[in-house]
């Protein structure tokens, strides 16, 4: 079974493979928000990368296929603005909703103080423009291990810089070389196996620089060569224990983001069971990938003699109740918008 023939089929499981993963995010973050240490987040010691690293590997092999398809087939004018739309709203109601609604209940200052306080403008300024995750809201989770309220958003600097690059390749008739696509997955796990033999512990803002590109690529390769690429459950298994052999090696965090990469694909596309509720029109992913991290602030500040097991059920129940009315008043919307401008544009073309 070739990717092609993936896509062919009804019903691929894309939209239940990203709720999850936006799930396993909550689920790893619920252990350093509790003890502010990432090391207690599950697999961290085991395989070196928490469940929430792994997870944000996942969304980016499935974003580098799935983004790669949206430019090939709408061409760059619409794509720019399907990316726009389905990045741009959820993040921008997302940061105000935590900095003026989250943050004035949970300040220790008083509202006309936050209100007027720098911090505040600079922290809404920062997160939307520099997609910045460290910066803290004035007297807002002051007692919490980790301060800052969106602790997930950098990851967006990255999907969009993927984005960038992917359109400048469009535009430059690089896509329609598809043997440059392996190429780059190529001389980017060269990079990083090379990076992984310096001195001493290789810095992580190096590691992610290459490690997120490097995923992003691998899911667009597939896509440029869905007709010969072959999705297979024994390759994936085969991929992902050849990384484990490595482990403790140079080759080993790349052989294992591919190996990852290529698993979610496969998941995607051919998944154990085909069910039309594996691909909801309800897509509450990013909702759930952009809430969960104050939902679980804001609870572990009322609560912080709770558990990391105790606060995550109901942070996931809150942060999928939030999700859904992002997705259903802030991001559908949007994606209406973008059908039309889109109509619009092909109906003047």
């Amino acid at each position: 079974m070739t990717v092609a023939d993936g896509l062919a089929r009804p019903h691929n499981a894309f939209g239940a493979v990203r709720l999850a993963l936006a799930l396993l995010v909550v689920v790893s973050h619920a252990f350093s928000v509790t003890t502010g240490a990432v090391l207690d987040e599950p697999l961290m010691h085991l395989t070196g990368y928490t469940l929430g690293e792994h997870a944000v590997n996942g969304f980016f092999a499935v974003s580098g296929f799935l983004v790669t398809m949206s430019l090939m087939r709408r061409g760059p004018r619409d794509y720019v603005v399907a990316r726009a739309l389905r990045i741009v709203p959820g993040l921008v109601a997302a940061t105000l909703v935590v900095a003026l609604g989250l943050g004035s209940l949970m300040t220790t200052s008083s509202l006309p103080a936050y209100w007027s306080d720098p911090g505040l403008w600079r922290f809404i300024q920062g997160t939307l423009t520099t997609f910045k995750s460290n910066a803290a809201l004035p007297g807002v989770f002051s007692d919490n291990p980790f301060r800052f309220p969106m602790g997930t958003v950098w990851t967006l600097k990255y999907e969009v810089l993927c984005y960038l690059g992917l359109l400048a390749a469009g535009l430059f008739g690089a896509l329609r070389q598809r043997w440059l696509a392996p190429l780059l997955v190529a001389g980017l796990f060269v990079a990083l196996s090379l990076a992984g033999l310096r001195a001493g512990e290789m810095p992580k803002g190096l590691e992610t620089s290459l490690r997120l590109p490097l995923i992003f690529a691998a899911g667009a390769a597939l896509f440029l060569h869905a007709d010969r690429a072959r999705l297979s459950w024994p390759l994936a298994f085969a991929l992902l224990a050849l990384a484990a052999l490595l482990h403790g090696t140079a080759l080993y965090p790349p052989a294992l983001f591919l190996a990852e990469a290529y698993a979610v694909l496969c998941l995607g596309l051919r998944p154990p069971l085909r069910h039309p509720a594996l691909d909801p029109r309800a897509d509450l992913s990013y909702g759930t990938y952009l809430y969960g991290w104050p939902i679980q602030q804001s609870l572990h500040a009322l609560f912080p003699a709770v558990s990391a097991g105790w606060l995550l059920p109901p942070s996931l129940l809150l942060t999928l109740a939030v999700a859904a009315l992002s997705w259903h008043f802030v991001e559908r919307p949007a994606l209406g918008w973008k059908a039309r401008l889109i109509g619009r544009r092909a109906a003047a073309d």
